[in-house]
């Protein structure tokens, strides 16, 4: 399969939020799904470093950076683990780095863009709080799925039919 959204869109057009056309696909996997995990974290990745560390088998990592371009909140060595993890993908409201390394490994990743300069670890940002970036309210254990087309939304698990 090539393409996600427009075959769910197809079929639950009603039932899903399409978020605004604004990341670039960074991972060497580009289509995904899974149920959310929110991070909610300014410059400081401490709480994405937390979470790659747990198992993400279904899960996608739905961070927001508050847009910030300053800092990378993922580089190679979070997006290796997260892999070893089990998380399907890592969809960030801000900056990753280690771009070429990270679009060899089989983890979806969209990000605003790529800034080299890594983050302080300083523990602050929170885990499973509403979030609202790209015209959407992300919740946690709500669905996310994602592919070139776009990224979107949905109270609960879609099947293709």
């Amino acid at each position: 399969m090539l393409d996600l959204l427009p075959d769910l869109f197809d079929d639950y057009s009603g039932q899903l939020q399409l978020a605004q056309p604004l990341f670039t696909d960074y991972g060497g996997n580009t289509i995904f799904s899974g149920e959310i995990v929110t991070v909610s974290c300014f410059n400081d990745n401490s709480k994405v470093k937390e979470l790659v560390a747990t198992n993400g088998t279904g899960k996608v990592m739905v961070v927001d950076g508050k847009a910030s371009l300053t800092r990378a909140l993922l580089g190679d060595m979070l997006a290796k683990q997260a892999v070893s993890n089990g998380w399907q993908a890592i969809v960030i409201n801000g900056c990753i780095r280690d771009a070429g390394t990270i679009a060899t490994l089989p983890l979806a990743v969209k990000a605003l863009g790529c800034n080299p300069i890594k983050t302080e670890k300083l523990g602050l940002g929170e885990i499973n709080q509403p979030i609202s970036f790209a015209g959407l309210d992300f919740t946690a254990g709500q669905f996310i799925y994602g592919d070139a087309n776009g990224l979107a939304i949905s109270e609960k698990k879609l099947m293709l039919k």
